[in-house]
């Protein structure tokens, strides 16, 4: 005699529902993982920049023997003091030699300067003495020099202004002076930076 189910449901219908119930339940939380996945991929992103530009200033101090041609001298020996003597180059017991340089700002300087003068000598001649005043004007003789002022600091405050300074050199008398002798005395000048022009 042959057994029958009660339920009147095959069983493979049976097995068929509840893995359709299986199904649907793992597609719906599928489906929630797939909106979540799809909101982190539209999230909005943004960004700032910000950037400075920078240059550097430009500045420098340049000198001239007569006043209108200015030329920047930055290593020794720089330029040539020709000096008020017919022949600098054969001083004679007692003779005083002058000669005035000026020193202004290099025209594309946007800095002001403040200068300091030092006066050297590796190699003087025996005899011979040195010293600088600082002038009005360009003129240098024994009475601007006599005039001007003994400092060895200037500013240079605007591109128009520029500074005079009167070199003077003494040779010693016969007791003092060698003879057949040469040497050089050098002067700098040292700018460091100031105010904005």
């Amino acid at each position: 005699m042959t057994q029958e189910h009660n339920s009147g449901v095959p069983e493979n219908s049976q097995a068929k529902k509840r893995f359709g119930t299986k199904a649907k339940a793992i597609l719906a939380g599928g489906l929630v993982l797939g909106v979540g996945a799809a909101i982190t991929l539209a999230a909005w992103t943004d960004t700032e920049w910000a950037t400075g530009f920078f240059s550097t200033g430009k500045f420098g101090i340049e000198g001239s023997t007569d006043g209108s041609a200015w030329t920047s001298h930055p290593d020794s020996p720089g330029a040539t003091l020709m000096f008020s003597a017919a022949t600098p180059t054969d001083l004679t017991p007692g003779d005083v030699v002058y000669e005035g340089y000026a020193i202004r700002l290099d025209q594309d300087s946007t800095k002001a300067a403040d200068v300091t003068v030092t006066q050297s000598s590796t190699t003087p001649i025996a005899g011979t003495t040195a010293d600088f005043r600082l002038t009005s004007a360009l003129t240098c003789d024994a009475t601007s020099f006599d005039a001007g002022t003994s400092s060895a600091t200037f500013s240079l405050a605007s591109l128009s202004a520029v500074q005079y300074v009167c070199m003077k050199v003494t040779a010693g008398d016969q007791a003092q002076l060698a003879k057949d002798g040469s040497g050089s005395f050098s002067w700098q000048f040292a700018a460091t930076s100031g105010a904005t022009l």
